[in-house]
C-alpha cells in the first residue's frame, strides 16, 4: 500500500497559499494547484498499517488506503470510484472538513499524518476536469415519491441516494438557491459556489427536483406531505444561541449567520452591501472562535476592517497533545487557519459583560473581564472571574459565533415528531422518527456537527427510508462492504 518506505522518505506538503495582502482583496480560493508528480508522493506516504485508523476517524468510513494508493500509483480514475463509493461530495469535504482521518492517521504519532484531505479534494477535481464525473440517472423508477426538506449535505446525500434507488425525490429549500449552510454559511474564499453548482447540475441531470423559496410548515402547507411515501428532515441545525447581556439590542450586534449570509449574497450578485452588514472603518470584535468566528475574521478583513479582534471564553489551547487527550482522538490543540493569518488579535478566557450604547443606540464598545476555569472533581468546570482585569473595547460590530442551540420548532410542532432534551429531533439508529413515514438526519438528529458527518447522515437515513419504502434496499451504509467493485 503506497510506496514501501515513503512514509520515511516523503514530506508532507501542503497547498500554497496566495499572498495575505492579494487574496484579502477578493472571495476567490486562496490556495494553488500542487502538480501531479508531488500529489503521488503524498499518497506514497500512507503506510500500510496493519489497522487504519483513518478509517474510524472517518464518519463515512472512507476508503482511505486504498485511494491513497491509487493516487500514488497514479490511477486516479480507481481513485475516484474508491472515493465515490462512500462520498457523494468529496469537493466539499475536501475543501472544508478538520480531516478527524488525519487525526487518527497512525503516522501521525511520529511524524506529520499524510494529507488525506488534499488528496480527496484533486481526486474529485481531476474528475470533473477528466469528464469522469457525470448524471447517473436510475435505471427505473420505483413510484415511490421522497421529500427532502433541507438541502444542506445532509439533505443532497440523502436525496442522490434515493434517487440512485429510483424514487422520485424532491428536494424542498426555503431560501433562494440549494446549499444550506454550504452556500449562505461558508465564504467564497474558502468554497466557491461553482463547486455546488457544478454538482447540483448533475443531480438535477440525474432526476432529482428541486424546490427553492419554499418552506415548508409556513408558505406550503404540511398537509401537502401527504403526497410523499417518505419525508426526511434535513433542516440543519439553525436556532441561534444569543447572549443575553446588558446592551444586546444596540445596533452592531449581529448574529454571525446574518452576517455572512448576506456577504455570500453580496458576492453572488443577489445584494448590494449594506452598511450595517459592513465591517469597512469599523472596529469588529468576533465573539466566538470557532470556524464561523474564523469566517468572520475573514470576511471582515475583506470589508476593509479599522481592527479585528476576537474573543474565545476557553483558555487557549495548547500546541500539541495533552496526556488527556492521546491519539487517535481529534486533538484540542491551537488550530490556526488562514483566516487568522489574515490579521487578527486573538483573546482566550475572555467574558463579555455588557454592550457599551451610545445615545442613539449605537454600538460603540465591550466592557468585558478575565476568566479562569474552576474545575472541582465530578463536577462540571465553573467560571471564575479575575479581580481587576475589567476593561472597554471600542467596537462598532460585534459578530456573535456562538453556535446553534438546535433545530427551529417549526416542523417538529407541525408534524407531531418528538424531540430529546436539546431540541433535537428523535432518529434511532434507523433515523426514523415517531411518525412512522418521517425520518431525521444531520444537523436536526444530531446536534450542530460536521459537514462530513451530515453527509455520512443522509446515506444512512436513504438507506433506511429506501427499506422501509420497499422492504429491503441496496443502497450502502457505513462498514457493510456493499459497495461497487473498483
Amino acid at each position: 500500500m503506497g510506496q514501501l518506505r515513503g512514509f520515511l522518505e516523503y514530506e508532507r506538503v501542503e497547498e500554497d497559499k496566495r499572498k495575505v495582502e492579494e487574496r484579502v482583496k477578493d472571495y476567490h480560493e486562496f490556495t494553488k494547484e500542487l502538480d501531479t508528480k508531488e500529489l503521488n508522493k503524498q499518497g506514497g506516504r500512507c503506510m500500510d498499517c496493519g489497522i487504519p485508523f483513518c478509517h474510524s476517524g472517518c464518519p463515512l468510513g472512507n476508503l482511505i488506503p486504498d485511494f491513497n494508493h491509487a493516487v500514488y500509483r497514479n490511477d486516479w480514475h480507481k481513485a475516484l470510484k474508491i472515493l465515490h463509493a462512500t462520498n457523494n461530495f468529496p469537493e466539499f469535504t475536501g475543501r472544508l472538513c478538520p480531516a478527524p482521518c488525519e487525526s487518527a492517521c497512525v503516522l501521525g504519532i511520529i511524524e506529520p499524518p499524510v494529507s488525506i484531505e488534499l488528496i480527496e479534494k484533486y481526486i474529485v477535481e481531476r474528475g470533473f476536469k477528466e469528464g469522469w464525473i457525470h448524471p447517473e440517472p436510475p435505471a427505473h423508477r420505483t413510484g415511490k415519491k421522497v421529500a427532502v426538506i433541507g438541502s444542506g449535505p445532509a439533505g443532497l446525500a440523502a436525496a442522490q441516494q434515493l434517487n440512485r434507488a429510483g424514487h422520485t425525490v424532491t428536494v424542498f429549500e426555503r431560501d433562494a438557491k440549494i446549499g444550506g449552510l454550504l452556500r449562505y454559511g461558508i465564504p467564497d474564499f474558502k468554497m466557491e459556489k461553482k463547486v455546488i453548482d457544478r454538482r447540483l447540475e448533475i443531480m438535477k441531470a440525474e432526476g432529482i427536483l428541486f424546490e427553492t423559496n419554499v418552506e415548508v410548515g409556513k408558505n406550503y402547507d404540511i398537509e401537502k406531505l401527504d403526497e410523499f411515501d417518505a419525508v426526511v428532515l434535513c433542516g440543519g441545525a439553525t436556532a441561534r444561541r444569543d447572549l443575553p447581556i446588558p446592551g444586546a439590542d444596540a445596533k452592531g450586534v449581529m448574529q454571525a449567520m446574518k452576517f455572512l449570509k448576506n456577504n455570500n449574497e453580496v458576492v453572488d450578485g443577489l445584494k448590494e452591501l449594506e452598511e450595517d452588514l459592513s465591517a469597512k472603518g469599523k472596529d469588529v470584535i468576533v465573539i466566538g472562535g470557532g470556524d464561523t468566528g474564523s469566517d468572520c475574521v475573514g470576511t471582515s478583513n475583506r470589508h476593509g476592517a479599522k481592527s479585528v479582534t476576537n474573543f474565545e471564553i476557553l483558555p487557549m489551547p495548547p500546541e500539541h497533545r495533552s496526556s488527556e487527550n492521546p491519539w487517535p482522538y481529534w486533538p484540542f490543540t491551537l488550530k490556526t487557519s488562514s483566516s487568522h493569518e489574515e490579521g487578527v488579535t486573538r483573546n482566550w478566557s475572555i467574558l463579555t459583560k455588557e454592550f457599551v450604547k451610545d445615545a442613539d443606540g449605537n454600538l460603540k464598545g465591550l466592557k468585558t473581564v478575565q476568566i479562569e476555569w474552576e474545575r472541582k472533581p465530578g463536577q462540571r468546570p465553573e467560571i471564575k472571574e479575575i479581580p481587576n482585569t475589567e476593561k472597554e473595547w471600542p467596537c462598532d460590530l460585534a459578530l456573535l459565533s456562538l453556535g446553534f442551540t438546535g433545530p427551529e420548532k417549526t416542523l417538529s410542532e407541525k408534524l407531531g415528531v418528538e424531540t430529546d432534551a436539546r431540541t433535537n429531533i428523535k432518529g434511532g439508529k434507523n433515523y426514523q422518527t415517531n411518525v412512522k413515514n418521517v425520518f431525521v438526519a444531520g444537523d436536526m438528529r444530531r446536534g450542530q456537527s460536521l459537514i462530513v458527518w451530515a453527509i455520512s447522515e443522509g446515506r444512512e437515513a436513504a438507506h433506511h427510508v429506501d427499506k422501509f419504502l420497499m422492504g429491503k434496499s441496496k443502497l450502502p451504509i457505513k462498514g457493510n462492504g456493499d459497495l461497487p467493485t473498483v
